[in-house]
């Protein structure tokens, strides 16, 4: 395996085939549903409300589905703007493919104007944050993750756009887990830095046609799993072991099979007549 396609040597590491390999399957049982054949738009508009709740929850708004469902409202307190946010990313990141494509950092700086828009200085919106800036707590920073200086973001930022402009052989599973654990770890912006890492996730998987409808909501998954599991998983890949990136990949396949389950179980609802 070549070491200019770095990524490609992460999906060959044992263990991470193995996760690829459960989570297409997990894929292609969902999209196998009888109910995907007329009413996958159904299934892709509440995998994006679940997802949606599940990027919320972990950013520190954990609202129950219906009352996220419920809701017209989402700015007036810090949750409920958490959630409003996380619902405004998830119906942008279909509209970003094209541009994710040609330049991954101008999209990057269009979801967080997307998700900041209206909530934090106007002058930080949209991009990287300077030295001195503080970060803004959204499930990430009361943790013990250390926080790269700004120096240190631009050129790792430059360095990811670079890898993905380039193309690789590896799983669109491991791409988007590195460009999620990445913008994790880096915390680019001031603000709503998770929920943008979630996304782009997001629009990896959806973009790599491993998800191309969008059913397989894996902050949902992530969610499900926890924010104490999320933030062990993320030291894993901020360490850089090999063990650790496979912990990991590994705990991202999880939250996409627990995301494919979501939507298995909205397509059953859809099939009984009760939903």
């Amino acid at each position: 395996m070549s070491t200019t396609d770095p990524l490609a040597v992460l999906g060959s590491l044992p263990g991470v085939v193995e996760s690829v390999d459960s989570v297409r399957k997990a894929v292609d049982q969902v999209y196998g549903h009888r109910v995907m054949r007329r009413r996958s738009n159904e299934v892709a508009s509440e995998a994006a409300l679940r997802g949606a709740r599940g990027s919320a929850a972990l950013a520190g708004a954990d609202w129950p589905l219906e009352e996220v469902r419920r809701r017209s409202d989402f700015g007036a307190d810090p949750e409920s703007r958490t959630v409003g946010a996380a619902l405004r990313l998830t119906a942008e990141a279909g509209q970003l493919l094209s541009v994710w494509r040609r330049s991954p950092v101008q999209t990057l700086a269009r979801l967080h104007l997307v998700a900041a828009g209206g909530a934090v200085p106007d002058e930080t919106v949209g991009r990287p944050r300077l030295a001195g800036e503080k970060v803004a707590d959204d499930g990430l920073v009361e943790s013990a993750l250390p926080l790269p200086e700004p120096e240190e973001v631009a050129a790792r930022l430059d360095g990811l756009a670079a890898l993905l402009l380039a193309g690789s052989a590896a799983p669109a599973l491991v791409v988007g887990a590195v460009v999620h654990g990445e913008l994790l770890a880096l915390r680019p912006f001031g603000s709503f830095n998770g929920p943008v890492a979630r996304t782009a996730q997001r629009i990896v998987l959806v973009g790599s046609g491993l998800d191309p409808k969008s059913i397989c909501p894996a902050e949902a998954g992530h969610a499900e799993l926890g924010r104490a599991d999320y933030l062990k998983a993320l030291e894993g890949y901020i360490s850089g072991t090999p063990e650790g990136m496979v912990a990991w990949i590994a705990h991202c396949a999880r939250a996409v099979e627990l995301g494919v389950r979501e939507s298995v179980a909205v397509c059953e609802a859809l099939q009984r007549g009760a939903a």
